[in-house]
């Protein structure tokens, strides 16, 4: 049987990577949308901080278990900025395209080989909102930060982060090929291999 599992998100663009990734494992991935309105309010310091916030949140409002992605980029010329600000990082009324435009004016005399940033990932799962052993995983995508967005795939960041391995911007590469080597792709894996686990045990 289907377990429904809610993801605590309004994101369309994780919804259909999440929907993806899980498509045959058993779970039929629900929008929180589907169930209620309003967003947990991320009040947390760190992406772990904020994911446990947003499951339980989720778990709450629909008495099913949930998954949260608590993500952003880390840029070391800023600090460590955007991070857990990522997606209203340019003000509350933040997009991706005010965003990717704020990241490259403040990054715009940072020379090319000082332009390195990373993805993180946190994922989290609880079967209910007294979870008391919620698992949490964590993924990392390494890359650089380019001076202008190229391809048109993906969302976020993607147009100017940069892979020196496929030497293409991460907007530039198929769906499948993401979710293989991508920061939430990495979470994804192993949040599976935890939550089989969970059911042989």
């Amino acid at each position: 049987m289907t377990k429904k599992i809610i993801l605590a998100s309004g994101n369309s663009g994780k919804l259909r990577e999440f929907q993806q990734l899980l498509s045959g494992c058993g779970f039929d991935v629900l929008p929180q949308s589907d169930f209620f309105s309003e967003s947990a309010e991320e009040t947390g310091l760190t992406f772990v901080e904020n994911a446990l916030i947003k499951a339980r949140y989720a778990c709450i409002k629909t008495n099913l278990p949930a998954i949260a992605d608590d993500s952003g980029i880390e840029v070391d010329a800023l600090n460590g900025r955007p991070g857990i600000y990522s997606a209203r990082y340019a003000g509350v009324d933040a997009n991706d395209e005010k965003n990717n435009a704020l990241l490259l004016q403040e990054l715009s005399n940072v020379s090319d080989e000082k332009r390195t940033a990373r993805y993180h990932a946190v994922l989290v799962y609880m079967r209910h909102a007294e979870d008391p052993t919620p698992i949490i995983c964590h993924g990392v995508w390494e890359g650089l930060i380019m001076r202008e967005p190229r391809g048109s795939g993906g969302f976020g960041y993607d147009p100017l982060f940069y892979l020196p391995s496929h030497q293409c911007a991460s907007a530039e590469l198929s769906k499948e090929e993401k979710n293989r080597i991508s920061h939430r792709g990495k979470a994804m894996r192993e949040l599976l291999e935890k939550m089989s686990q969970l059911a042989r045990d």
